[in-house]
């Protein structure tokens, strides 16, 4: 399908316009361009990229272990057969100086995205100093600016999911950051492994900009979440274990018993061969 630099810098303003409008973005992730085909069939309005649904679809880990032009590939597939936006999930950035987080970041602009995750947490379970992330974040700004695109900066904050800092400061630790952040260019703010509605509702109210969740089985069910402010939900990884959990139950199935009822009810094979179109 492909998009025009103008295509691009369209589908940008919109996905940008999405974090602002008062009905809650609602962003599956996907890995591949058969998961992201059945998202944007099913009427999504943007598609996000999971970085551990992609390093396992192709043999990695999560983290930064896919090599950066196997990222890339993937993520350009994804955008060349979607009408709808793409933003990319690139991790840390891919590099360990400004220079070589940009060349990532102006690669994956080039391959048709119009946003990206970038997250402050490192392989250490550490987080990356507030002054060098809101560096970052400045610097990848500036260079969206540069080249005319409108990018989506979705800054993660990775304080509740790897358990940083003592649970008494961890909230204004995260309060801190995310502004920082978006002072620094960020346009939202992502914070993973929070699903308790007080903290959510103190993050809304005191983070100066849009709050994305993620979200699981035990969440606040999205009405919820948008009736307390929450701009954007999103679901990682989620969709791709829960589907290789399936794939588990068919080979217990089919190695224990030599049945195959777990096999009921697919998709029909001529639907399958229509997610390339």
């Amino acid at each position: 399908m492909g998009t025009t630099l103008q295509g691009q810098k369209d589908k940008a303003s919109a996905f940008s316009q999405l974090h602002l409008d008062p009905t809650i973005l609602v962003l599956p992730n996907a890995w591949d361009v058969a998961s992201a085909k059945i998202y944007e069939r099913k009427g999504f309005a943007a598609v996000g990229t999971t970085s551990a649904g992609i390093a396992a679809s192709l043999g990695y880990p999560d983290g930064e272990y896919v090599p950066k032009h196997l990222l890339m590939e993937t993520t350009k597939r994804i955008t060349d057969h979607l009408a709808i936006p793409v933003t990319a999930d690139i991790v840390n950035g891919y590099g360990s100086t400004y220079a070589e987080v940009l060349d990532t970041v102006r690669t994956i602009i080039e391959c048709g995205v119009v946003g990206i995750n970038i997250e402050d947490g490192l392989p250490n379970h550490t987080l990356e100093k507030i002054e060098s992330q809101s560096e970052k974040i400045r610097a990848i700004r500036q260079l969206a600016d540069t080249l005319d695109i409108p990018l989506v900066i979705n800054a993660r904050i990775d304080t509740y999911w790897s358990q940083i800092g003592e649970p008494s400061i961890r909230q204004e630790q995260t309060i801190q950051r995310a502004n920082t952040y978006l002072r620094a260019g960020a346009d939202s703010i992502f914070i993973p492994s929070v699903s308790d509605p007080a903290t959510i509702q103190t993050f809304v109210s005191m983070i100066n900009g849009p709050i994305n969740i993620l979200a699981g089985p035990h969440s606040p069910c999205i009405s919820e979440l948008e009736q307390w402010g929450v701009s954007r939900v999103s679901f990682g990884s989620g969709p791709i274990r829960r589907i290789f959990t399936h794939i588990e139950a068919i080979a217990d199935e089919i190695a224990s018993q030599g049945t195959y009822h777990t096999l009921t009810d697919p998709m029909p094979y001529s639907e399958l061969n229509h997610l390339s179109e």
